[in-house]
């Protein structure tokens, strides 16, 4: 998926080295010089051009259809948001928000907006492989994505307030069929919209829009002019105007062309097209979320819209302070910012400035030393002609601010009949001299120094300064000011948003400016401040090349999570009693579990701080609960373990015996960690004994605990968790714990951190409970699922039963090695890790509502979009050997995946159809993957874990 963008054109240079972006991914370039060509010959020539930089050595068309491609526009001059107007909009810093986790101090404005448009194109038609946004918006939605209609060109629009919409442009669909396009109208009176309400439904235009190769030709052919050669023509106000089955302009082949318009679910909509504007939607941003259990950080300003990053600033901020943005500078303590100011640029000075308010200063580094001193107003339109009054340059007209330092317009130079044109910004060297020039320009000092330096001095116009900024100064400087913004903000960790960064990306930030470890914290920080310290420090001695170190702390930040959780959730001391007849048996069993949606979500510590969603299934394998634990006293006061799978036997009859379950693999380690949360060890039992012998004297008898798995572990079903469910279940019984399964299902998970194998909770919840569920926890420690039952119609009726199969591909894989490299994901913030996780848990909610519908289709498709975002995030779910089975079967089915963490274990599948069914167990029978693999029955679990008594 190639990203193209349009930029200003000296903003195109170095862009690759500069953001860190590979060329083979982003293209970039800007509109020819001299030529105003609009977004609709802009969106042809940043197409051909791209088309004429990778000389594919086919005809356009041929080149158009081999790929899908997201075009952003963001190459204009900027006049009402100048101080970004040299690298492009796209290019704008924006900070940290308060209540996320995973972002990045070096984050810009195009690195937010394209997750969803990335989205939006995966899951487009192949037909659409075009689309097209702006590149001063950012738009948000946390809602699952409609499904994208077969159409010519699709538009996403907004349901928002009529005055809003009368700012942009409108998509009009009759109410009778409101998918479907009737009209554009670009910036409607409050009128026409009220008129048009009574037998229309109008949407905003956000500006993303998805375009066939047949509407991408159009396009291209009206980009150009009878003489051949590109003219003006624009996206929205012609091609648009041309579109609907009722348009506003007659383009025969345009009107003919299909469209339909889609609502962004609760889709956010936040401009940066003017410099009010950029604090206005940076502040909707910020207070999104006002619930203080997610914001993580504990600063408080005098006022929410004051917004620095990447600046060095000496002063405090008081309550008049408002509408301040201070980013890339440096502000000593001889400073005083008012309010509604923007300062850019800034940098290391010893100035003594008053900044009054509604002044925005903007430093741009120009050739290899100079520095353009660009003021401006707040509210600047920066166009229009200089000698009309009502062009305004830092809040006043042009004309004026020239009488008032006894100047006219002939000292401006250039082409006065455009301010945009006028020689306004002086280039500098020392500090001392741009000091004095800007406080004279901003009317602070207008003694004849300021003017001097002014007049004499080369001056740029803004077209010009396009040209002749460095942008390669100004990222450095930007970096330089970063540096020193990452030890504050981790030495003030407690008011910052340190760790809650993307600290994967921080380590590599610090290694790369050669910053040093991080200070271990303090006992009194928070447990998961202490977790991301820890692996935070592994990280970075890893890049260090200290190995031993880092495995150590690495250690130490799993060992804390281990002991949180525990400490959380394992409050009570345990007093077990024999409940049981001397010739009784206890007879526990369960079911396995399918993760339909959402697995991963489930994972400490994403869960302890975000919560999880899973949708699951329990199921029965050929006509029976697979994992099943026989308990029956003995007459010998020991404990007596055997596998009748694995035909293995160990005898405990000491406390250190029962104590050694830390070793992974083994066969006993469950029933041993399962048997000392009942209370057979001292460290979790009511009572204290100075021997098990002792104990088991007290209890009444010695303990023979019986296991059958007829299921292999790494089988993906959630083998391991749920027999440690159905072991705690079954002694729960034999000891008379009173344990309900929520009770049971809690202290797997204990036990599961016990044995240091980590996991979350949703396999336990799959199998001991019941049917279809929807599992959601809360953020926090102690993790207690709540369960919605969902209708198993799609599941038991003969409708829809067959069309489920289960395929044992005969590979297994130990889920410890996958959870360990995606829980270090977890603890780092990963920007990449946590964007997917989220996906998944709205993906969750989606799968929910599908089979609430009793949707056999959507489900079906939601399955393959369950198996997309695992291999996503773990490359290694889907090996070579699953992948051969795969392309034998994916033709009849409508979604497939690997239950659990994946690469081997079961394929589940849903079919397209009855004749699908037949030609999946064909192939497969035919070609099995080896020797174990095969087809297993499997059936809806009505009752979950069981426990019953000879």
């Amino acid at each position: 998926m190639k990203k193209l963008l349009s930029l200003p054109h000296n903003a195109t240079k170095n862009y690759h080295a500069l953001h860190q972006r590979s060329g083979k991914e982003w293209f970039c370039t800007s509109d020819p010089k001299g030529k105003r060509l609009g977004s609709g010959s802009g969106t042809t020539w940043l197409l051909e051009e791209c088309y004429r930089n990778e000389n594919p050595g086919a005809d356009f068309e041929t080149w158009l259809s081999n790929e899908k491609r997201i075009l952003i526009h963001a190459g204009g001059q900027s006049r009402r948001l100048p101080s970004y107007a040299v690298t492009g909009k796209t290019g704008l810093p924006i900070p940290v928000f308060r209540w996320a986790r995973g972002q990045r101090l070096r984050q810009d404005l195009i690195s937010l907006q394209l997750p969803l448009y990335e989205q939006i194109l995966k899951q487009a038609p192949d037909s659409l492989r075009t689309f097209i946004a702006s590149g001063d918006v950012l738009i948000r939605s946390e809602e699952p994505l409609q499904e994208i209609p077969e159409a010519d060109v699709v538009c996403y629009g907004l349901w928002v307030d009529s005055s809003q919409a009368t700012r942009h442009g409108v998509f009009a669909a009759r109410r009778d069929m409101p998918e479907v396009l009737d009209r554009v109208m670009q910036k409607p009176s409050l009128q026409e919209l009220e008129e048009l309400s009574r037998s229309h439904l109008m949407l905003m235009d956000i500006g993303m829009w998805l375009l066939s190769d047949r509407a991408v030709q159009l396009l291209r052919e009206r980009s150009y002019g009878k003489e051949g050669s590109l003219e003006f023509y624009d996206l929205y106000s012609d091609f648009g105007l041309a579109l609907g089955t009722d348009p506003k302009k007659i383009d025969r082949e345009i009107n003919r062309l299909s469209v339909k318009i889609l609502p962004l679910q609760r889709g956010e909509f936040y401009h940066y097209g003017t410099t009010r504007e950029m604090i206005s939607s940076t502040l909707a941003l910020q207070n999104k979320v006002f619930d203080q259990r997610l914001i993580m950080h504990r600063k408080i300003k005098p006022n929410p819209a004051i917004f620095t990053q990447n600046a060095i600033i000496d002063f405090h901020f008081n309550e008049k302070n408002r509408n301040i943005w201070i980013e890339n500078s440096c502000l000593g303590n001889r400073w005083t910012v008012e309010a509604d100011s923007v300062i850019t640029g800034v940098p290391e000075n010893n100035w003594q400035l008053d900044v009054p308010e509604g002044i925005c200063i903007d430093l741009v580094p120009v050739d290899a030393r100079s520095y353009a001193i660009r003021p401006y107003g707040m509210d600047d339109r920066s166009g229009g002609k200089v000698g009309d009054r009502q062009t305004c340059w830092m809040g006043q007209p042009v004309v004026e601010w020239l009488q008032q330092r006894g100047l006219n317009t002939d000292v401006l130079g250039g082409d006065a009949e455009d301010i945009q044109r006028c020689k306004l910004f002086p280039c500098l060297e020392q500090l001392d001299e741009m000091e004095t020039v800007l406080k004279w320009m901003i009317g602070h000092d207008l003694s004849g120094e300021g003017k001097r330096l002014w007049l004499e001095s080369e001056r740029l116009s803004a077209d010009e300064l396009m040209e002749r900024a460095s942008i390669a100064r100004l990222y450095a400087q930007r970096e330089i000011f970063r540096r020193k913004n990452y030890k504050m903000l981790e030495k003030n960790y407690e008011k910052s948003v340190f760790y809650q960064l993307d600290l994967s990306d921080v380590a590599n930030e610090y290694h790369h400016m050669g910053l040093e470890l991080p200070d271990l914290l303090p006992p009194e920080a928070d447990e998961m401040q202490h977790i991301h310290n820890r692996m935070f420090r592994s990280r970075l001695l890893a890049f260090l090349g200290e190995t031993g170190a880092a495995d150590k702390e690495e250690k130490e930040a799993f060992s804390l999570l281990r002991n949180g959780m525990i400490e959380a959730l394992s409050n009570k001391k345990r007093s077990p009693g024999l409940s049981a007849f001397p010739d009784q048996i206890i007879w526990g069993r369960s079911p396995v579990r399918i993760d339909l949606a959402g697995g991963w979500t489930d994972t400490p510590p994403f869960s302890l701080y975000s919560g999880g969603n899973v949708v699951n299934v329990a199921i029965e394998l050929n006509g029976q609960p697979p994992l099943q634990v026989y308990v029956k006293p003995s007459k010998e006061y020991r404990i007596v373990l055997r596998s009748i799978d694995l035909g293995a036997t160990e005898v405990v009859e000491s406390f250190d015996g029962l104590r050694a379950f830390h070793q992974l693999g083994s066969p006993f380690s469950i029933p041993k960690a399962a048997l000392a949360l009942c209370g057979f060890l001292p460290e979790f039992s009511a009572e204290r004994w100075n021997t098990l012998t002792e104990q088991l004297q007290a209890f009444g008898a010695g303990i023979e605990l019986t296991l059958l798995a007829a299921i292999p572990a790494g089988s993906g079903l959630g083998t391991s968790s749920i027999l440690a469910s159905t072991v705690l279940g079954a002694l729960n019984d034999f000891c008379g714990l009173q344990w309900n399964k929520q009770d049971i299902s809690t202290n797997t998970l204990i036990l599961e951190q016990l044995l240091t194998s980590g996991g979350g909770w949703q396999d336990q919840y799959g199998g001991i409970f019941h049917g279809v569920k929807l599992l959601e926890s809360g953020r926090g420690f102690l993790q207690t699922p709540q369960i919605s039952w969902l209708p198993d119609f799609l599941f038991t009726d003969q409708a829809y039963k067959p069309f489920h199969l289960l395929y044992y591909t005969g590979i297994t894989r130990v889920a410890k090695n996958i959870l360990g490299e995606i829980v270090r994901g977890m603890f780092l913030n990963s920007a990449r890790h946590l964007s997917i996780l989220h996906e998944m848990k709205v993906h969750a909610l989606d799968m929910a509502n599908s089979i609430q519908r009793g949707d056999f289709e959507r489900y079906g498709q939601l399955i393959m979009k369950t198996w997309e975002q695992k291999k996503t995030i773990d490359r290694g779910t889907n090996p070579p050997e699953v992948e051969r089975i795969i392309d034998m079967v994916k033709d009849y089915t409508l979604g497939y995946k690997l239950p659990g963490a994946g690469g081997g274990g079961y394929l589940y599948m849903v079919a397209k159809d009855e004749e699908a069914v037949l030609r999946i167990r064909k192939v497969l029978n035919k070609n099995p993957l080896n020797e174990k693999s095969r087809f297993v029955d499997m059936e809806l679990s009505k009752k979950g874990f069981q426990v019953s008594r000879s």
